[in-house]
């Protein structure tokens, strides 16, 4: 079935927002039961279904579930079976057997969208990754490229949490609690275990997307910035309940199950809950909304300041996966190296370009394109970018980044790269070139001032 503009809503207000919040939606008045979750009999003759992200004991302000009144229940479906043709490029559990370590600076130039028929299932593929969805802590970078929408199936994330970035071609993502619209600039996070259907109303579409294995998406801790700032709980939005009620025989679900692709085959759509409540959902963001913070007098403040969310781990301040963006923002540092410090770092990088161009990269780095710099691996800005900002002076005055929107997926697990992403076409096997060109500025009869450098 088709879906059509009008099923999908395009503003703000078509949204429940929040972040974190205990939500509840009916398509039709009276569908939540009042006073208890599972009553013999529910309104409307629907059942109920809970869904779990956490486990039952799990702490209380950790515990996410929600519960769906649903038209069928979702258990109503034919055994799986593995999906035919099989996808041989989506990684869970990374290994010597299926990945590569290598800590060279690695750059991508964009993907080609296919010719052939490529819908979002078929057109995503792992880059890297570590750990393992089966022992629940772990992540996994992928791409994709499609160029049709998704016909008479679902997919189903059962190894984790999806935060998928679009950067080129909406996306029309129907979920069982209702429907998003999701355009270049805003990302979505499907939780664990939904399932949800992609449509594309512009056609070829390509993007990113991290996975998490064992822990879900928060909001980073504000510590001295105070109470507001950066990410607002109220920007993120979570869908209204809408459902499918026809039949439709020959419905297939596709589960990702430990990397794998299993389908089962039932009569009807998943997309059937009339009403639901709880706090388990799939939300998106508009990246135009981050609320940067920046320096205001000397040094190039760290990139965390920039995190949109974070997927933590059991160390207070160490995050299995962080969402960072660079968006459009004044520079006014002074005597100050404005564009980011060359670096090595414990944790591992992983950078991709929305629209615009990048601070310190001058060319090269394409919107659509990626590169990874793993854990202790040298990065920075390119030659043309930290020349052009010396030759500038003390005496450059404010200046306002804008027409941009890089982001990075930042880990403190050591990624292990997929063959195919290693051996791609699309690798700039050129890319260190862009530091080979720095050159020694030292002169030690150059004296120092206050800091700054004076000739004698």
């Amino acid at each position: 079935m088709t879906s059509k503009s009008s099923d999908f809503p395009s503003a703000d207000s078509d949204y429940q927002s929040g972040f974190g919040n205990h939500f509840s939606s009916e398509a039709i008045a009276g569908a939540l039961p009042q006073g208890q979750n599972s009553p013999l009999v529910c309104p409307l003759g629907l059942y109920a279904e809970q869904i779990s992200g956490t486990s039952f004991t799990a702490p209380r302000k950790l515990n996410q579930r929600s519960w769906l009144y649903r038209i069928k229940p979702s258990v109503t479906h034919e055994p799986f079976k593995t999906r035919v043709p099989k996808h041989n490029k989506l990684v869970s559990e990374f290994s010597q057997v299926n990945s590569a370590i290598n800590p060279t600076q690695i750059r991508w130039k964009p993907v080609d969208i296919p010719n052939e028929p490529t819908d979002f299932v078929d057109g995503l593929y792992s880059v890297c990754g570590a750990g393992s969805s089966f022992l629940r802590h772990g992540f996994a970078i992928h791409m994709y490229t499609a160029n049709i929408s998704m016909e008479n199936s679902a997919f189903c994330n059962a190894d984790g949490d999806f935060l998928i970035v679009p950067q080129t071609g909406r996306l029309w993502v129907t979920t069982e609690c209702g429907k998003l619209q999701v355009s270049p600039g805003e990302i979505i996070i499907i939780p664990q275990g939904f399932r949800f259907a992609v449509d594309l109303p512009d056609g070829p579409s390509r993007g990113y997307v991290a996975e998490v294995f064992g822990t879900h998406f928060q909001l980073p801790d504000l510590g001295p910035i105070g109470a507001n700032g950066l990410a607002s709980p109220k920007d993120f939005l979570v869908p209204k309940a809408s459902f499918e009620q026809e039949s439709r025989p020959g419905y297939t679900i596709i589960q990702k199950f430990g990397g794998e692709l299993f389908t089962a085959r039932q009569d009807f759509s998943p997309f059937n809950v009339v009403a639901w409540h709880g706090n388990y959902v799939p939300y998106k963001y508009n990246l135009s909304k981050f609320c940067p913070y920046n320096t205001v007098l000397v040094d190039h403040g760290d990139p965390s300041i920039n995190t949109v969310l974070t997927a933590p781990t059991d160390k207070p301040g160490v995050a299995l996966l962080d969402f960072v963006i660079f968006p459009p923002r004044w520079l006014v540092a002074e005597h100050t190296f404005r564009p980011p410090y060359y670096h090595r770092n414990c944790m591992s990088e992983f950078m991709g370009l929305i629209h615009g161009g990048y601070e310190a990269k001058a060319d090269g780095f394409l919107p659509g394109g990626a590169s990874l710099h793993s854990c202790m691996t040298p990065h920075g800005p390119d030659t043309k970018t930290y020349e052009a900002t010396i030759a500038g002076g003390n005496n450059v005055g404010p200046h306002r980044i804008k027409d941009t929107m890089a982001f990075m997926f930042e880990s403190c697990l050591m990624p292990r790269i997929c063959p195919w992403a290693l051996e791609s076409p699309y690798v700039d096997h050129d890319y260190y070139q862009c530091w080979i060109g720095l050159k020694s500025h030292f002169n030690e009869n150059t004296g120092l001032q206050n800091g700054h450098p004076t000739e004698e």
